[in-house]
């Protein structure tokens, strides 16, 4: 499986998929705010980052509009927020083969590299 849940008017994402060239790499490629995750794919992200907080952006701007800081947010919580609303994803999300990668820091950058190309 290749294929990449991303935001297509996302700088980092269009950044990463160009430095990865992975358009040449024959991804599938899931604009997440036309196509929201999967649940069975939110759950392979899950056991991944071994958590649906692990894989919630706490730097999207609803975060804190909806002041989600100040409540005590559990798993399912996490898990709801995302299915709902796709700026609560950390991204980029990269399936490839059997592995998954999620997000944008230099050492998940680094790991793809090195994996993919």
């Amino acid at each position: 499986m290749k294929k990449i849940y991303y935001l297509s008017t996302c700088e980092t994402c269009k950044r990463i998929i160009n430095e990865l060239e992975l358009k040449e790499k024959d991804f599938e490629f899931i604009d997440i705010k036309q196509n929201i995750i999967s649940e069975h794919d939110l759950e392979i992200v899950k056991q991944t980052v071994g958590s649906y907080e692990n894989a919630f952006s706490k730097i999207a701007r609803k975060y804190k509009e909806q002041k989600l800081a100040e409540k005590n947010l559990q798993e399912q919580d996490y898990k709801q927020l995302i299915l709902q609303e796709y700026t609560f994803l950390k991204r980029p999300v990269i399936f490839y083969k059997d592995t998954v990668f999620v997000g944008n820091s230099k050492s998940v950058i680094e790991t793809i590299k090195k994996t993919i190309i």
